[in-house]
């Protein structure tokens, strides 16, 4: 039997779901509101695929979540219902990297990928990947600067994504910079990323899983 993994992505303003059955994504639910709507939107999205696909819960055989960094509202959302799912269904529980899930989303054979989502002000978190997707630096929460990634820009193209972009745009005019606008973290990625871990049997304690923040709390 194909294994089938329901994931949710509820990091930023993008509520998120996405059914995957063995290699494939069958169905994909998501809405970006900015009020973080996600207590009321994100188990009516649950529901309403699982009822597409005429499937139950107990066909499930995981659960996905992004891990963040990201809104602390929207992870804790995401992250108490992943839980309380995994725990009723005793089902596995698997985290996946917010920033991954938007990296992928860049398709290119050479140069870098920033993923970078909006933190207030002039701040970000952002990390570096390969365009295998390998990280070459880790997450970071940083102000934004002109010289901001300078050494990356110098060294080629460098493709910027997320809701940090605009911000990152409006002070870099380096020639190598390439911003991909409007992009958020999607549960469509994030079920590619969860399908291989659920293979390795890469897991989380239900019970002691926490999202990953990255700064303290601060009121959406």
């Amino acid at each position: 039997m194909s294994r089938i993994i329901l994931c949710l992505e509820t990091s930023t303003t993008n509520c998120s779901v996405s059914i995957g059955r063995g290699d494939s994504l069958l169905t994909l639910k998501e809405v970006n509101s900015k009020n973080f709507s996600h207590s009321e939107q994100l188990h009516s999205f649950i529901n309403a695929l699982l009822t597409q696909e005429k499937l139950t819960p107990k066909d499930l055989d995981a659960i996905s979540i992004s891990k963040g960094p990201g809104s602390y509202t929207g992870l804790r959302i995401g992250v108490s219902a992943a839980k309380g799912i995994a725990y009723a269904l005793d089902i596995p529980l698997i985290s996946v990297s917010t920033l991954l899930c938007l990296a992928k989303q860049v398709d290119i054979e050479k140069g870098l990928i920033v993923p970078m989502l909006d933190a207030r002000r002039m701040e970000v978190y952002s990390e570096v990947f390969e365009a295998d997707f390998h990280s070459r630096r880790e997450i970071k929460a940083e102000i934004l600067e002109e010289a901001s990634f300078q050494k990356e820009l110098e060294s080629g193209k460098v493709h910027f994504i997320g809701s940090g972009v605009e911000k990152f745009e409006s002070i870099c005019k380096h020639s190598n910079a390439v911003f991909h606008h409007k992009k958020l973290p999607s549960a469509q990625e994030q079920f590619f990323i969860a399908k291989r871990k659920f293979d390795e049997k890469d897991f989380e304690d239900v019970a002691y899983f926490e999202p990953f923040y990255l700064k303290d709390f601060v009121s959406n």
